[in-house]
């Protein structure tokens, strides 16, 4: 029933005037634009060139915005519903990965409920842009892996880890829709043999890591391949048609091009002149921020923004800010330093496990700093839900004479969201309205 409620609120949250604002915002331009190309020609499309168009990110969360357009229409809610449905079924995942997790309906439903009342997992499930469906799928991908080991005990060695290799076609899903999955890819490797060595260990085996290890590797190899198996999938429009983008690279150059490995090669030719172009982007953008901005919302990503012309302080005004509900993301800190505590402290799988997945999510984008590539807040968007995580666990370490501070924190959080919900989904405020929740100023504008 819990759960239900949940839900429930994330999906009146996300559906209600889902095709507000009018019009394509920020990369709706492009994601959008790409999903129709995939209806009509299989592959994104160049209508300036008539051929097949560059891009450079793999092509399933376009292919997710597609379905959307195909059932809705070329609209606003065509090209937004996908996204919307993702939030909301990360909202569910959290609430019961958590009630897993903690052992506890209120804990899960207050992870739940944090989720579905943040302003970047709201803003992001009312987009047609591929942020929300990383999230899902890596989220998805380590509640499956969380669902393995809860499993494993008892189990004889060579039974079919149904959950593992479930939660392999998740993060090759995850991959699809934007590489930057590739370190939770690691990240979960790490967890897997971690844990069966502490199983091991637990059970009194002299060298639990190298028997974990040498156990492990069929089933670590055949999860690879699954991810593999799932990341080509998505381009099956990019081999069937021939029409991609350098599909027949190899014959450009004059080569053979091998049935199979042909179309292999080019896709590997094609993969090198994307990270080429994601290694080179350093083109200064207004709303760009760095990792170590993200958690303190220093710089927020403007969407949409209206206001006549002139714009005056008695004008009213609207927008669409890509912010995280400001009172749940100040206390991400505190929570991780909770987090790292409580982890040493009580030597808890579960504490290390959510900080495999914050670190995954933020840290491997710090050394791109020093190339100053472009990067925005969005990109945080993976490691929110072990963010939020993160705060109920550490909630639920409280004692149990503080039960009332922890509700009165998501009480808190609550109001928090209420107010800035207008600022969230484009409702009409007047100007000094929409002034007053810019409490950074011109770090928000």
């Amino acid at each position: 029933m819990g759960t239900a409620v949940v839900v429930g609120i994330a999906a009146i949250l996300r559906l209600v005037r889902l095709d507000q604002p009018r019009g394509q915002i920020f990369d709706e331009v492009y994601y959008a634009v790409d999903a129709r190309h995939l209806l009509q020609h299989g592959v994104e499309w160049d209508d300036a060139t008539g051929t097949g168009a560059f891009v450079v990110h793999p092509p399933l969360g376009k292919w997710l915005i597609a379905v959307g357009e195909w059932l809705f229409g070329y609209r606003e809610w065509g090209w937004r519903i996908a996204p919307a449905v993702a939030g909301i079924l990360a909202v569910l995942i959290v609430t019961r990965l958590a009630r897993r997790l903690f052992h506890s309906t209120v804990l899960g439903c207050a992870a739940g409920l944090l989720m579905a009342l943040d302003g970047l997992q709201l803003v992001l499930s009312r987009v047609a842009l591929l942020d929300i469906f990383l999230l899902l799928f890596v989220l998805a991908a380590f509640a499956c892996l969380v669902r393995d080991r809860d499993g494993r005990a008892g189990r004889p060695p060579w039974t079919v880890p149904w959950w593992r290799l479930a939660a392999a076609v998740m993060a090759g899903c995850a991959l699809a829709v934007k590489w930057s999955a590739v370190w939770y890819l690691l990240g979960f490797v790490v967890l897997i043999v971690g844990w069966q060595a502490g199983a091991r260990r637990s059970a009194g085996v002299a060298r639990p890591w190298r028997t974990a290890l040498r156990e492990e590797r069929v089933w670590v190899a055949l999860s690879g391949l699954t991810v593999v198996a799932v990341y080509l999938a998505s381009w099956t429009g990019w081999f069937a048609t021939g029409a991609g983008w350098d599909r027949h690279w190899l014959a450009t150059q004059g080569r053979t091009e091998q049935p199979v490995l042909g179309a292999l090669l080019n896709l590997w030719h094609y993969h090198r002149e994307a990270l080429h172009f994601h290694d080179t982007l350093s083109v200064p953008h207004r709303y760009q921020s760095w990792p170590w901005q993200w958690l303190l919302l220093d710089r927020p990503v403007l969407f949409q923004w209206s206001c006549p012309d002139p714009c005056t302080v008695t004008s009213n005004t609207s927008e669409v800010l890509l912010l995280g509900t400001p009172l749940l993301w100040w206390s991400f800190l505190p929570a991780l330093a909770g987090l790292v505590w409580l982890g040493v402290r009580l030597r808890d799988w579960r504490a290390w496990a959510i900080g495999c997945g914050v670190l995954a999510g933020i840290v491997p984008w710090f050394p791109f700093e020093l190339s100053h590539r472009t990067m925005f807040y969005s990109y945080v968007a993976p490691a929110e839900p072990f963010l939020i995580l993160a705060v109920v666990y550490v909630l639920g370490a409280l004692p149990r004479a503080r039960v009332l501070w922890a509700g009165g924190y998501v009480l808190a959080v609550a109001l928090t969201f209420a107010y800035f919900y207008p600022v969230y989904v484009s409702e009409t405020l007047s100007y000094s309205q929409w002034w007053a929740r810019m409490w950074l100023g011109a770090r928000w504008y």
